[in-house]
């Protein structure tokens, strides 16, 4: 039996989602940061738990053939870059597999193989956008750099390899006059102290830069002074921005942000659309592969121009704006305030007059739009992390019915729960894209289209109506002259299926196809009341009861 301070030699035969191996010790799961897949290790166990333990490498008795030097002091204390340590081949490898095991075991999908991932061209200097702690060192002079994980302890660096080398001139030129003016760095337990984050964005496109410095304070001593130092030494800035956040919170950004030199925004161009940025609004980190991966969001749409599209969780509109040329209308749905004004004019500077954005809770809004007879052909959903809620779902599938969903998540696991739950009502995943936008880390995007077709837990939707035996009754009016009915009047889709069972309820006979399969455990969708009201109307309008 392990117990802490053991030394034990295995093999690495498995990654975690996290970026740790996984080997075995007397038929223990043992878990090792920096760890390569095929590595043999002599590792310290730092950690025991009833079922699994904690390695720490102590010595690599024989490498994996995908480990290769690391080439960053701090990438270990970090933790950012859980695969430095790989070569990007072997990176790319374990994370289509991280996404095929999520769809297997949490989305309880059988024989469905994800498409190969779209590598990155580029593993260093890709990320346009930096959010830096400000702290104070060992040496008491002013520092910033990255939380170590799970701690707010900063290591230091002012040279991420991930970031452009501009961010670099910029931190250093930002903390050496924050020094000499006696600034002081904020501290979370006493609220007290002035710095909290340094803020960096870049516009890849066209190289515009902005400065963000979030202050426990409303202002800053020498705000134009500051300003007349960072431009000297990068002038690709366009923007510096002090953002004001004096709450007893982890949450970086403020509400409140003051321009104090050059512009509000910074502007970047996806796909031929441009977009001004602020230092809200939410905006993929790599401008490269999120022009891969909207294309492909964009492919797996399938617009025509004829369709309604639905944008949600649409940030800055980057997806909607992305796909309008294609769509007969689109509507973007986002919470935050700042970035639906973005939205709405990137819209117009673009010329693009087809499209429409609102300010709401996505669930809420979902559930306005359906009420208000807003029919999407096409959903696309970005959700945060935390994937989609149940509600949104349920009110996508249920009551908007469209004929495709574009799911891009950046996390495999809540994608996969939100796809079986999708599966439940009747939509099918037809294809599953990863998309690395962020090289050396263990993050990936994944693009999904589900398609509402027939599965076990539905019964036929689409069906020629002289197939069916059908009476007197259901002579009156078809299926199809319901459906129309009860859209025009209510703005709500139905199925078939919901029709049969109203249809049952009130004692008219139905066909024998749409008779509930036999099948055991067969689990079928029951007409929600709203629905089931105007079914009874247009049964009425018809005579039918």
């Amino acid at each position: 039996m392990l117990r802490k301070n053991d030394l034990a030699e295995l093999t690495i035969t498995g990654m975690t989602a996290e970026g740790s191996g996984v080997g075995r010790v007397d038929g223990a799961a043992v878990f090792v940061a920096a760890s390569a897949p095929g590595d043999r290790l002599l590792v310290r166990i730092i950690k025991v738990s009833k079922n699994y333990a904690v390695g720490r490498v102590e010595k690599i008795l024989q490498p994996s053939p995908a480990r290769i030097g690391v080439d960053c002091s701090v990438s270990r204390p970090c933790g950012g870059c859980v695969y430095r340590h790989l070569d990007y081949a072997e990176e790319c490898r374990i994370k289509q597999q991280k996404v095929q095991d999520a769809l297997q075991r949490i989305g309880g999908l059988t024989g469905f193989a994800v498409e190969p991932i779209v590598a990155a061209a580029e593993t260093d200097r890709y990320r346009n956008k930096a959010q830096l702690p400000v702290g104070t060192g060992a040496d008491g002079k002013l520092c910033t750099g990255f939380f170590a994980q799970r701690s707010h302890r900063i290591v230091s660096c002012t040279d991420c390899l991930l970031q452009p080398k501009e961010f670099s001139v910029i931190t250093e030129s930002f903390l050496n006059w924050a020094q000499q003016r006696g600034l002081s760095a904020y501290d979370e337990q006493t609220h007290k102290g002035v710095l909290r984050h340094l803020c960096l964005r870049q516009a890849r496109a066209t190289g515009e830069l902005m400065v963000c410095i979030v202050c426990n304070a409303d202002s800053l001593p020498g705000e134009q002074e500051l300003a007349a130092c960072l431009t000297a030494d990068v002038p690709q800035i366009r923007s510096i921005v002090l953002n004001v956040n004096r709450e007893r919170t982890n949450v970086i950004l403020g509400e409140h942000c003051r321009t104090i030199w050059g512009q509000d925004t910074i502007t970047d161009r996806l796909g031929g659309v441009s977009f001004r940025i602020s230092p809200l609004s939410f905006y993929q980190v790599n401008h490269d592969q999120t022009e891969r991966l909207y294309s492909i969001a964009r492919q797996e749409a399938a617009l025509t121009g004829r369709e309604l599209l639905l944008d949600l969780y649409c940030g800055t509109g980057t997806i909607g704006l992305f796909m309008a040329s294609a769509a007969r209308r689109v509507i973007g749905v986002e919470i935050v305030a700042q970035a639906v004004e973005d939205a709405k004019q990137n819209a117009a500077r673009n010329g693009i007059g087809n499209a429409e954005f609102l300010c709401a809770d996505a669930a809420e809004a979902a559930q306005t739009l359906a009420r208000r007879g807003e029919s999407p052909d096409v959903v696309v959903v970005d959700p945060p992390r935390k994937g989609c809620s149940a509600d949104l779902l349920h009110t996508v599938a249920e009551q908007m019915q469209p004929q495709r969903i574009v799911y891009v998540s950046c996390d495999p696991a809540t994608l996969a729960r939100d796809v079986r739950l999708l599966g439940e009502m009747g939509y099918r995943l037809c294809r599953a894209t990863p998309v690395d936008l962020f090289p050396r880390t263990c993050h990936v995007e994944t693009v999904c289209l589900l398609s509402k077709l027939n599965t076990k837990q539905h019964i036929e939707i689409d069906l020629d109506m002289d197939e069916l035996d059908l009476t007197d009754a259901e002579k009156k009016a078809t299926y199809q002259e319901i459906k129309d009915y009860v859209l025009k009047e209510f703005g709500l889709k139905v199925s078939t299926l919901y029709i049969s069972q109203v249809k049952r309820k009130y004692g008219i006979e139905v066909g024998e196809h749409y008779n509930i399969s036999q099948k055991e455990n067969q689990k079928v969708p029951q007409c929600p009341k709203e629905k089931e009201d105007a079914i009874r109307a247009a049964l009425e309008h018809f005579a039918m009861i």
